[in-house]
């Protein structure tokens, strides 16, 4: 088991920033492919963005926060890091932390709490 842990969500303005962090227990965190999911009220879960075990040339994101999320990941620490900028109202989301053995976007094999995030207008 993965046990992962979020945090950093919160409340910020239209334009702003916000670092997410997940942390993973366990002496097996790299070997997994991580990845950030979110879900809207009345919507489905969906992908945000995700890194390879090894986080060095693989990584990966849905087309509405290209160019304003950064995923990474410290191997080091246990920890997978989503680091959102330009947030939009439309970002608002709780935000999961995901674990695959092979790949997020086709398998995810524990997730996390979740952690809310909201971005006024």
């Amino acid at each position: 088991q993965v046990p992962l842990v979020e945090s950093g969500g919160g409340l910020v303005q239209a334009g702003g920033s916000l670092r997410l962090s997940c942390a993973a227990s366990g002496r097996t965190f790299s070997s997994y492919a991580m990845g950030w999911f979110r879900q809207a009220p009345g919507k489905e879960r969906e992908f945000v963005s995700g890194i390879s075990w090894s986080g060095s040339t693989s990584t990966y994101y849905t087309d509405s926060v290209k160019g304003r999320f950064t995923i990474s990941r410290d191997n080091a620490k246990n920890t997978v890091y989503l680091q959102m900028n330009s947030l939009k109202p439309e970002d608002t989301a709780v935000y999961y932390c995901a674990a695959s053995k092979f790949d997020v976007r086709v398998r995810v094999d524990y997730w996390g709490q979740g952690t809310q995030v909201t971005v006024s207008s």
